[in-house]
């Protein structure tokens, strides 16, 4: 069937692992990454940290690269993770537009995106921030955002980018997720 829609997996968000999800929705497999996986790269973080003098007795509950019993893992986590399968993390300068990340480059170096935006939850009461990944399977962009039901399809580029300029001006950040060069 010509217009069959391709399968993409999409991980649903459970407490606060979007880091998790977003890393298996990215590879679009279930346990590319587990939270034992995770857990072990911020403890060797934490070991290799030069500054873990400064560390408090909360430490032991509010790890410095995340939360013991909820997640909520941070960005060096998400870095390691990712030079761990090969990949590499380019930061978008925020001082640009959306338009000048090429979305429709015929380069295969960009695997997705991965957005850290600001969230209010609880009628508020709740700031956070959330891991949110963007990938282009079989030719369409998807938003697949743990905290949707399922995964959504841009119509183009262009719709995209209006997204990310939105994440830019709300006080978010997007990272481009690159396969390194062999």
């Amino acid at each position: 069937m010509a217009n069959e829609q391709p399968k993409v997996f999409h991980e649903r968000q459970r407490l606060q692992f979007c880091l998790l999800h977003s890393l298996n929705n990215l590879f679009q497999q279930k346990d590319a990454f587990t939270k034992e996986s995770l857990n072990l790269i911020a403890e060797r973080l934490m070991i290799e940290d030069p500054n873990r003098e400064k560390w408090t007795p909360l430490s032991v509950l509010f790890k410095p690269h995340h939360n013991t019993l909820t997640g909520n893992y941070d960005i060096n986590v998400l870095i390691s993770a990712l030079e761990g399968k090969g990949k590499s993390v380019v930061w978008h300068d925020r001082r640009n537009r959306a338009s000048s990340i090429d979305l429709d480059g015929s380069d295969e170096r960009l695997m997705g995106l991965v957005l850290n935006v600001p969230v209010r939850r609880y009628a508020g009461l709740w700031k956070s921030r959330h891991w949110v990944t963007i990938r282009k399977i079989d030719g369409v962009w998807y938003d697949l955002d743990s905290d949707l039901k399922s995964p959504l399809a841009f119509e183009n580029a262009e719709e995209l980018k209006v997204l990310l300029d939105y994440v830019i001006d709300s006080g978010g950040e997007i990272l481009l997720v690159m396969n390194d060069q062999q």
